[in-house]
């Protein structure tokens, strides 16, 4: 929070054999650096480690307006993808789409959607924005975390 207090936020899993080891449901809102999918071991109250990639970016979509019509054009779009739309309230809304489908053919589908085609891009960072969940290092947020190497071996 803007005081310094941490977030928590309840993630939607489940259990697996070993203890304290789950999988993800749907990819969270906040919670950085996972992804529906992915298999995570529990280490002590809000910390967790990834154990298994599931190969899912997850992709967050924030609106200062109503999100409703963007939703909309979007869902289809992430569906053409693979992917899935894992949360939504007025505001927000989390997508898992598969890193194989690669990072350029999904980034050009969501700036197009997301920024639009208009060159006045402050227009449309006024109205919405997307970032990636699972993709930078939480701790900097700017460090790749490169788990998709094993996913992308094709070069796409």
């Amino acid at each position: 929070r803007p005081d310094g207090e941490s977030v928590f936020e309840n993630l939607k899993v489940c259990a697996l054999s070993e203890a304290n080891c789950y999988r993800v449901l749907t990819s969270p809102a906040f919670s950085k650096g996972v992804a529906k999918g992915d298999e995570i071991r529990l280490l002590d109250a809000g910390h967790f480690e990834i154990t298994k990639h599931s190969g899912n970016l997850c992709v967050r979509v924030f609106a200062r307006q109503d999100i409703k019509h963007l939703q909309n054009e979007l869902t289809p779009a992430v569906k053409d993808l693979g992917g899935s739309l894992d949360l939504q309230n007025e505001r927000l809304l989390v997508y898992s789409i598969p890193v194989a489908q690669g990072f350029n053919k999904i980034e050009a589908c969501l700036n197009r959607l997301i920024c639009g085609e208009s060159t006045d891009t402050n227009k449309s960072q006024e109205n919405a924005v997307w970032l990636y969940g699972n993709v930078y290092d939480p701790s900097d947020g700017s460090t790749p975390l490169n788990w998709w190497q094993a996913f992308l071996k094709d070069g796409k």
